[in-house]
């Protein structure tokens, strides 16, 4: 059999037009704009195009979008400094800092510092335990983008048995927590896979639904999948490959060309989650929005 491929791109297009919408039932109705603030710390080309993207598709739906960049050597104290300007903004409903930092700043300090009413990448502590307990305010933006790939392809996770490889804050672990609510787009049985894991194979081969996020190119072999599944690849690894013309290429953390022969659908890689993690930042700037909105009393 030869998998559906379940294309981030279209789905994530639906999503925008829906919070394009909004945008609109906004600003007729309360007179605000949803604002996101984007910092950029530092010259990573990979993290300067993630960054351009989610603020040209803010700028797409009407969404004012600022990127605040600054220099690699840029202290932690001073990070610190701008956020606190950030939250304190009334221009900006939502504030994200792109990862990864450079080496000499605490990632997790300046996650922290973020207002979670503006946390639209869903990473604050306050924000992840809210998903825990089973009220959900901001999710993370690559696991709430999975979750609509598959409610939007005809995959709903309830009642499935989900396995995830990868346990990262980002992905795997609110990935997890999303899947089990007792909420439209969850009910599933859940196991997460993770470095340590022994005999992983004999996890995944059981798995209706297989979300891979473990950082390593073609980590998911055949044999490690069940026919019919649904596979979900996060994964974007470049490789060498002198066919192609700048000597390199994309691909997962799954081997697609032999396990899109198996399961019945799969994502691209480039081209499957990716779209779809932009689409949910604009998505929870607008949610920041409308709670805001609320908060003061505004109709």
């Amino acid at each position: 059999m030869t998998a559906k491929l379940i294309k981030g791109k279209p789905i994530a297009e639906a999503v925008l037009a829906e919070a394009a919408e909004e945008v609109k039932r906004l600003q007729a109705t309360a007179g605000i704009t949803p604002g996101l603030a984007a910092v950029l710390v530092g010259e990573d080309p990979a993290s300067q195009i993630y960054v351009r993207n989610k603020t040209r598709r803010c700028d797409e739906i009407g969404v004012f979008a600022q990127t605040f960049s600054q220099p690699t050597d840029t202290s932690q104290a001073e990070l610190l400094r701008l956020i606190d300007e950030l939250n304190h903004d009334n221009r900006f409903h939502g504030v994200l800092v792109q990862l990864p930092l450079p080496s000499h700043i605490m990632e997790s300090a300046i996650i922290e510092a973020i207002d979670p009413e503006k946390d639209v990448d869903g990473l604050h502590p306050v924000n992840m335990g809210r998903l825990a307990a089973g009220e959900p305010s901001f999710v993370s933006a690559t696991p709430s983008g999975i979750q609509q790939l598959l409610l939007r392809s005809g995959y709903d996770p309830e009642g499935k048995y989900v396995v995830i490889c990868g346990r990262s804050v980002i992905v795997g672990r609110p990935m997890a927590l999303l899947m089990i609510q007792k909420a439209p787009g969850g009910n599933a049985t859940v196991t997460v896979c993770h470095t340590r894991t022994r005999n992983v194979g004999s996890f995944t081969r059981q798995a209706d639904i297989l979300i891979v996020s473990t950082g390593a190119p073609r980590w998911v072999t055949v044999d490690m999948v069940k026919e019919g599944a649904v596979v979900i690849d996060v994964g974007i690894n470049r490789i060498e490959d002198p066919t192609a013309k700048k000597g390199t290429r994309l691909v997962g953390d799954v081997a697609f060309d032999e396990v899109s022969e198996k399961v019945e659908a799969i994502t691209p890689v480039p081209g499957g989650v990716g779209p779809m993690t932009v689409a949910m930042v604009v998505s929870n700037t607008i949610k920041a929005a409308k709670q805001a909105t609320r908060e003061t009393g505004d109709r």
